[in-house]
C-alpha cells in the first residue's frame, strides 16, 4: 500500500478538480484501490477493512476512511488508459534502473487470457450446457434446446473480458497490456503490445515470441522491418494445407519450426502463461465489475498490481 502510494505520487496530480473537497489525494485513493484488488473485496468491504486498519491509513497520510462511494468514483477517474500507461512507464523505468530487465538475454513473451464475468468457471458452464443438451426433447422440438444454449454461449463469448500482455520472460514484469471484450483473434493486439514494450524499454527488445494466435505476415513485418526485432511466431492461421505459407516471413517461420531452430527462444513463451497464472492465482480469475468499461479498467488495475507485487518482492530481497 505504501509503495503504491509512493508510485502514484510521482504520476498523479494531488486532486482531480480544484473545487473538490480535497479530503483525499488521488495517490491515497489509488493505494486504497490497490488494497481492494489485492484482497478481492467489494467497495463496501474495502471501506470496512480500512476502517479496521488505522495504521494503514496513517502510513499514507489519511486521517479518515474513504467512503465506498468515493472509492467507486475514484475507480473510474484514476484508471484511465493514459494514467495506466504512465504507471507502466514508471515501473519499467524502476526495473531498468535496478538492472532487473533481462531482454538482452531473454525474449519478450506475448500472450492473452480471458477472465470470468461471474464467480463461475468455464467448466461449470460447459457441464450445464451438456446437461441441458442431454435433456432436450428429441421428438417434438428436435435441436431446440441445443440451439438456445449455443446462442447463449455465443453471446457470452462476445462479452467475455480479454487481457493481452507482453512480459519480460526473465523477471515476469508486464511491459504492456491491452484489454477488450470478445474472444476474437489475437493478431490485431500484437502491434500495440510490441511497440509499447519496445518504447518502454528504450528499444532493448531483441526477440519477441508469441503463439500461433498472433500469426500474421503483417505482424512479422512490423517487428522485423519497422522495429528491427526478431519475431518468432509459429504458422497456425488458416486452413490446414500441405503448401508452404505465401508470405516471406511466415514461410521462414515454417522452415525454422520444422527443424526446431528457434526452440531455445520459443520455449520462453510459456513465461507469459506463467504471468497469467500468477495473476489469476493471486488476484482471482473472475472480475467483480459488470459493465465492459469497468471490466477493462479492472484488468488494467490487475496488471499494475502484479507489477507492484513484483517490485515489493525485489525491495524485500
Amino acid at each position: 500500500m505504501r509503495l503504491a502510494h509512493q508510485l502514484a505520487l510521482t504520476q498523479l496530480p494531488s486532486h482531480s478538480c480544484k473545487f473538490s473537497r480535497h479530503d483525499f489525494t488521488l495517490a491515497q485513493l489509488f493505494a486504497c484501490l490497490v488494497v481492494r484488488e489485492l484482497f478481492g473485496l467489494s467497495f463496501r468491504r474495502t471501506e470496512a477493512l480500512l476502517a479496521d486498519s488505522p495504521q494503514w491509513l496513517l502510513d499514507i497520510g489519511l486521517t479518515k476512511t474513504p467512503d465506498h462511494n468515493t472509492l467507486w468514483r475514484a475507480f473510474d477517474a484514476l484508471l484511465t488508459s493514459q494514467r495506466c500507461a504512465r504507471m507502466l512507464d514508471l515501473l519499467a523505468q524502476l526495473f531498468a534502473k535496478a538492472k532487473l530487465l533481462t531482454l538482452g538475454r531473454k525474449p519478450l513473451a506475448i500472450d492473452s487470457t480471458c477472465f470470468e464475468q461471474h464467480h463461475r468457471s468455464m467448466h461449470y458452464d460447459r457441464r450445464c450446457r451438456r446437461m441441458q443438451q442431454a435433456n432436450e426433447p428429441t421428438q417434438k422440438h428436435p435441436g431446440k434446446w441445443g440451439q438456445s444454449v449455443n446462442a447463449a454461449r455465443s453471446r457470452r463469448l462476445r462479452r467475455i473480458p480479454k487481457l493481452a500482455i507482453a512480459v519480460d520472460s526473465g523477471c515476469h514484469l508486464i511491459l504492456s497490456a491491452t484489454v477488450r471484450s470478445g474472444n476474437g483473434s489475437d493478431a490485431p493486439d500484437f502491434d500495440e503490445l510490441l511497440k509499447q514494450a519496445w518504447r518502454r524499454t528504450q528499444h532493448r527488445v531483441d526477440v519477441v515470441v508469441a503463439d500461433a494466435g498472433y500469426d500474421s505476415e503483417a505482424n512479422h513485418r512490423i517487428a522485423r522491418e519497422q522495429l528491427q526485432v526478431r519475431s518468432i511466431i509459429p504458422t497456425g492461421i488458416g486452413r490446414p494445407t500441405s503448401k508452404p505459407p505465401s508470405g516471406r516471413w511466415r514461410r521462414l517461420m515454417a522452415k525454422r519450426f520444422k527443424r526446431k531452430a528457434d526452440q531455445k527462444h520459443y520455449s520462453q513463451r510459456s513465461q507469459s502463461e506463467t504471468v497469467h497464472s500468477m495473476m489469476k492465482r493471486n488476484l482471482g480469475s473472475s472480475l467483480r465489475s459488470r459493465t465492459p468499461q469497468r471490466q477493462k479498467k479492472e484488468m488494467m488495475l490487475r496488471a499494475l498490481v502484479h507489477n507492484i507485487q513484483l517490485l515489493c518482492d525485489r525491495i524485500e530481497d
